[in-house]
């Protein structure tokens, strides 16, 4: 027997609020000798002839009570004592409980309803629930009287709730699933027997009904309240009370009828008969197999999924359907012979017709001899097919038509690596997948699981065509790509199998934050790989990999090191079957890409565009294009559409490569040791850092030349980064003159200790404030004592590193203002600048305001860097000749940037191309114009 929600209408099920009849009716306890009864409510009538039980909680508390009116004595539990009516005994006639209609429409009590409720019934009795337990009672009808050696009496669940009604619940086996889990558990029905079904396919009562016989249930409602309140079976009326609730139920909402028919019908619960399989014989197994699995995130499994298995019950496996897999199951009509067919041609040996299709039209009338002999007729197919879920769950083997097809294959991959799906599909696909190959094979489906979890619409509901709540898949990727859609939901809470409210401005950040500095990288390299032939020289083609590992270049051994980093953590993540860790795989490639572009070809802009000799060059750009080829082979399987594109270009210059990214192997990590030039790098960034947000708050731009930085820190180490190989780096990217290193820490600094209270506050408790005290008063020499040790005993009490931040601050020299020298800590490193105005800096800053508005000129005239042209300046101050020589002071570190000389205004050929020309006002305190032109050859002095 299954449970399951029918109409007669076909359609989406909805949820809506109506008004349902709500009556509370007695059940006289059978040899009670003071006549109670017990209370029972309900908001569906049309189940009161089916009532086979009544089912209370055997935790709450119940009470036996006397209407102080007219004497009737009912039993309901304590909490819901509230809810009976206030009885009137009527004049001239014996006691008995009001006409229904004249009592409260609604549920529910206020204060002064409860004090009256009370007040009206003496409480004669307390006890458990589980005291009823086993109680015999008189039905309502008997229309079931066959049933009284089993059914009509007291059981208890823990579904019962206290939240509304009598807290006892009447139950129809055959039109709730609790109704029919209870009564089988309590074998008031068996298991695999025939339930006698009161209400037919159409909603009709049926002839064992019969004082109703045929009417549609809703419509038999109120007709079925006066019959209880009359009592068929007993000359004292069994109506407590009548009124009306509004509650929410299950429509169908009809959406394939014309518009003149109902447009929607009320679901009913009935039982139907179904073909189950039996899954709880399967129990153990099925935790078993389970447990040789992987899934990710594990705790799917651990929890929902196990909790699911803990409980499972049979499955049932038929529907009442046309369309579906027909059931291979012919059965006589005598129901004696049952015989399960195998294969098609089983069938047709069987039933000697040809059979070419499965689908029921073509095969239900076909028709097997009787294995007892003719005289016992033939057997016809059952007219069910299968749950669709259990095709879904046969996958594995059925794709590949085993076991007639295909065996040795099958045995040699199965269970396979791994599947991927929804959260929802836990008690779906996941679930019939592992019931089938246990129940077939004894082995679990799969060897990995990648669980997901939902997408939503940005406000959080579910995404509905009827709502138009979500915007359109194709506009999504007709605006910003498919690439840029699979990394948003990568970067999200999906992958951890949490809910996702879907914003479309989410995708758009992909593409700005991922593929347009991936891009610019590549665009970049694609430029000056291109100068070459436009300079004359040999067409750019990559350097092997062993000699680009030999780079002296401290930037070229370490975006290596990265790129490496990135294929380990990306192979190590997809290994693991994980699209998130503590670092998730698109935050990793941010900071990646961020490397990529704004350290190494930022600070590297001078090698890639020749400015330090051709070989540089050529090293410089074959290190780029093979960092840009790994990535896009480790990110291939995130991003194939945009890495294809990339590929398809960058393997021009590489004889014998694949055709398509996507026929190329992952990238194997070519030896991973490259963590110490990566701190040495990620260092020099925070000094950088730190001195920018010291430029920053100083209103001192970067093309202001600054004299000094000084660098405090206690290991030698790290101030060797600084001031070693990476010195260049740091001097020109901040625009200082020289870097001091320094080492010891009070002169410049103070030191203070901190407790971490959020690690310590657990693990102390009360010990807490003396420790805490003690750390704040530690000098100077203690911290520095700490920092060497690694660790300080207090109060006896061990504490780590760990345990104590050091914070640094800054200690200013006697004498110097804030304006002439600041500082910025990260209670690791401090960095001091020295921010006093210098003339002798003076020129160096003019010419880099001047390189500045070069470059932007270009930019803005649309020219590519592989364009040639001539650049001329002309000053328009009262004397030219200052800004003349300065600018001829930094000829060398002009050339270095633009590739070209400065030329003076003068030098304009007459027949010169003039591209763009801009003035500007107040630069460095002068004013001058800069022109763009292409030459021919004649000058014109002017």
């Amino acid at each position: 027997m299954d449970v399951v929600q029918v109409s007669d209408n076909t359609g989406t099920t909805s949820h809506k609020d109506v008004s349902d009849p709500e009556v509370m009716v007695t059940f006289p306890i059978l040899d009670a000798e003071d006549g109670a009864a017990i209370v029972a409510w309900t908001t569906t009538p049309w189940t009161l002839p089916s009532n086979l039980a009544l089912c209370v909680n055997s935790e709450f508390v119940y009470v036996k009570v006397k209407s102080k009116s007219n004497g009737n004595i009912y039993v309901v539990a304590e909490s819901r004592l509230s809810e009976l009516p206030v009885e009137k005994p009527k004049k001239g006639t014996p006691s008995g409980p009001v006409d229904g209609n004249s009592l409260p429409k609604t549920k529910g009590s206020t204060g002064g309803k409860a004090k009256n409720t009370v007040a009206a019934y003496e409480i004669l009795e307390k006890f458990p629930g589980s005291s009823l337990v086993g109680k015999k009672y008189v039905p309502l009808f008997d229309y079931f009287k066959d049933f009284t050696d089993t059914a009509f009496r007291v059981v208890s669940d823990g579904y019962v709730t206290s939240d509304s009604g009598t807290g006892i619940v009447h139950c129809a086996p055959a039109f709730g699933e609790d109704d029919y889990r209870v009564c089988l558990e309590n074998q008031i029905i068996n298991k695999g027997e025939n339930l006698v079904m009161a209400v037919d396919d159409d909603g009709c009562f049926t002839k064992r009904i019969t004082d109703f016989s045929g009417r549609y249930v809703k419509e038999a409602d109120k007709d079925i309240i006066l019959a209880v309140k009359a009592s068929i079976v007993e000359e004292k009326g069994r109506l407590v009370k009548s009124g009306s609730c509004m509650h929410s139920i299950s429509f169908l909402l009809e959406i394939r009828y014309p518009s003149y028919l109902q447009s929607s019908s009320q679901l009913l619960i009935l039982v139907y008969w179904s073909r189950f399989v039996a899954v709880e014989k399967l129990k153990d197994r099925l935790l078993e197999n389970t447990e040789e699995t992987k899934w990710v995130p594990a705790f799917v499994k651990e929890k929902r999924f196990h909790n699911w298995l803990e409980n499972a019950r049979d499955w049932a496996i038929s529907r009442s359907r046309f369309w579906g897999t027909p059931l291979p199951i012919w059965i006589s009509k005598d129901g004696v012979d049952v015989e399960v067919i195998g294969s098609v041609e089983e069938l047709e040996r069987r039933s000697g017709v040809k059979v070419t299709d499965l689908h029921r039209h073509k095969i239900d009338h076909i028709t097997i001899p009787s294995p007892r002999g003719p005289e016992f007729g033939e057997l016809y197919r059952v007219e069910d097919v299968f749950d669709c879920w259990f095709e879904s769950g046969s996958m594995p083997y059925a794709y590949i038509h085993y076991p007639f097809e295909n065996k040795e294959f099958f045995n040699k991959n199965f269970p396979g690596h791994f599947v991927a799906e929804g959260l929802d599909q836990t008690r779906g696909w996941f679930y019939t997948l592992m019931v089938l190959s246990t129940a077939l094979f004894d082995k679990p489906a799969f060897r990995n699981l990648i669980c997901n979890g939902l997408v939503l619409a940005e406000d959080g509901k579910k995404m509905s065509k009827r709502l138009k709540n979500y915007p359109s898949p194709m506009e999504v990727i007709d605006d910003y790509g498919a690439d840029a859609l699979r990394l948003y939901i990568i970067n999200s809470p999906v992958v951890r199998a949490e809910p996702l409210r879907f914003k479309k401005e989410g995708v758009y950040n992909v593409v700005k934050d991922v593929f347009l500095p991936w891009y610019n990288a590549y665009r970049f390299l694609v430029q000056n790989a291109k100068r070459l032939e436009v300079e004359g020289l040999a067409s750019f083609v990559p350097l092997d990999r062993p000699t680009l590992v030999k780079s002296a270049n401290v930037l070229d051994q370490w975006i290596n090191s990265a790129t490496q980093s990135l294929v380990h953590f990306v192979r190590q993540e997809m290994d693991a079957y994980r699209l998130y860790t503590e670092l998730v795989v698109v935050p990793y490639l941010l900071k990646f890409l961020d490397n990529l572009t704004n350290i190494y070809v930022r600070f590297n802009r001078k090698r890639l565009k020749g400015r330090t000799g051709e070989e540089d060059c050529r090293t410089a750009l074959s290190t780029l294009y093979y960092v840009l080829l790994t990535s896009c082979k480790a990110m291939a399987p995130f991003t194939p559409f945009f890495t294809e594109v990339l590929y398809k270009n960058l393997r021009k210059v590489s004889n014998g490569s694949e055709e398509s990214i996507h026929f190329c192997s992952f990238p194997e990590v070519e030896g991973k040791g490259g963590d110490r030039i990566e701190q040495s790098v990620n260092r020099m960034m925070t000094i950088i850092d730190h001195a920018r947000n010291i430029r920053e708050r100083h209103t001192k731009p970067l093309k202001t030349p600054l004299k000094e930085m000084i660098v405090v820190h206690p290991d030698a180490e790290f101030l060797d980064d600084i001031t070693g190989r990476l010195k260049e780096y740091v001097l020109e990217e901040l625009n200082v003159k020289s870097v001091v290193p320094c080492i010891d820490q009070l002169k410049y600094s103070f030191l203070r200790a901190e407790p971490d209270f959020s690690v310590l506050g657990k693990r102390l408790g009360k010990s807490m404030r003396v420790v805490a005290d003690a750390v704040k008063a530690m000098s100077q020499e203690d911290i520095l004592s700490f920092e060497k040790a690694g660790e300080i005993t207090i109060a006896t009490h061990c504490l780590k590193l760990t345990d104590i931040k050091i914070v640094r601050g800054f200690k200013r020299p006697a004498g110097v203002t804030e304006e002439e020298m600041d500082a910025s800590s990260d209670g690791d490193v401090l960095v001091i600048l020295d921010l006093h105005p210098d003339d002798s800096l003076f020129e160096a800053g003019f010419a880099r305001e001047v390189v500045n508005r070069v470059q932007k000129l270009r930019k803005a005239s649309g020219l590519e860097p592989t364009d040639r042209v001539e650049v001329y300046f002309k000053s328009l101050d009262e004397d030219p000749s200052v800004p003349a020589l300065i600018l001829k002071s930094q000829e060398t570190y002009i050339r270095e940037v633009l590739g070209s000389s400065l030329l003076d205004f003068s030098m304009i050929p007459e027949d010169a191309v003039i591209i763009a020309e801009e003035t500007y006002k107040n630069i460095s305190n002068c004013d001058f114009t800069i022109i763009l032109s292409r030459a021919t050859s004649k000058v014109v002095r002017h």
